[in-house]
């Protein structure tokens, strides 16, 4: 029942998206069956519990980053039961999430994916051959997540101002511009799209060959299977298209103030990481040009 509760906390008041809440609920049912183990009731979970929990997940060989995301799921869980009465005091407030290496945000070679891109899709192309096409324009020329990218409807494309209405994390919102290209592109989709479906009723942009609304996995092969056309790398996911559309507009001189506004980031720290990208890339220009390097 207070899981429950939990789910519609998280959804309704947190206005978490749906891939957090089903991480969090992971958190919580992994929690559940560690103490169930041991006999001991999730209300009466003390500090001194949840640090062996912790370092048994450690010890188990999950890294710091997954530890972290369930330090953060259940010091939300247990701050909800506060609330609800449920217990006094949270066990979790006091542990500390553990030190994560520094990563680079991985992108692609932008002068591949433009060329990639502008010889997708033949003139011949199918429906399915055109979708991939917008799926990688739209993800590349306006930097959306996967889960804003499948949210879009043909309503919230304002071709007259060349804006995309986008509905982000916990429902906020934000208008995206768009490109001429992918402006054109747009356009042509979706004729294409409504020639097709015709006789089926759909309202958002990104669909199957039947007309059904596209999902997750759907968006991942596309991508994976395009940018293996152009990049060797193990990781091939749509966020990786994210990370490239904000290091090319940092690279060209964009504040990093308005390219925090155009990803939708609640604080500029989030940004931040894409300025080591571009003191690298900086740094290989250096080497490969200057004499003295």
């Amino acid at each position: 029942m207070l899981q429950e509760q939990f789910s519609n906390y998280l959804q309704y008041e947190k206005r978490y998206s749906p891939l957090t809440l089903q991480a969090y609920a992971h958190e919580v049912e992994q929690l559940l069956q560690f103490l169930e183990q041991g006999k001991v009731e999730a209300v009466n979970f003390t500090f001194k519990e949840a640090r062996q929990y912790f370092a048994w997940q450690v010890q188990a060989g999950k890294s710091a980053t997954t530890v972290n995301r369930g330090i953060s799921a259940l010091r939300t869980y247990y701050k909800f039961l506060q609330r609800e009465g449920a217990v006094q005091a949270n066990p979790i407030q006091l542990i500390k999430a553990l030190k994560t290496p520094k990563k680079l945000p991985v992108v692609v070679e932008k002068e591949k994916l433009v060329s990639l891109l502008d010889t997708m899709p033949a003139e011949d192309a199918s429906f399915e051959e055109q979708r991939d096409k917008i799926v990688l324009e739209l993800l590349f020329g306006t930097g959306i997540r996967l889960a804003e990218l499948l949210h879009i409807q043909e309503r919230d494309i304002d071709f007259y101002s060349k804006n995309i209405h986008i509905f982000g994390k916990r429902n906020k919102e934000r208008l995206m511009p768009i490109n001429q290209t992918l402006y054109e592109e747009l356009k042509k989709y979706i004729t294409a799209k409504n020639n097709l479906l015709v006789h089926t009723k759909t309202n958002f942009l990104i669909v199957t060959k039947d007309g059904k609304p596209a999902y997750a996995k759907l968006i991942y092969r596309i991508v994976q299977k395009q940018l293996s056309q152009i990049s060797t790398q193990k990781k091939k996911s749509p966020h990786i298209l994210r990370h490239t559309f904000a290091t090319a507009l940092l690279d060209n001189g964009a504040d990093l103030n308005a390219i925090k506004e155009l990803l939708g980031h609640a604080g500029l720290a989030a940004t931040q990481v894409y300025t080591h990208n571009s003191a690298e890339r900086l740094k290989s220009i250096y080497k490969q040009a200057h004499p003295k390097a």
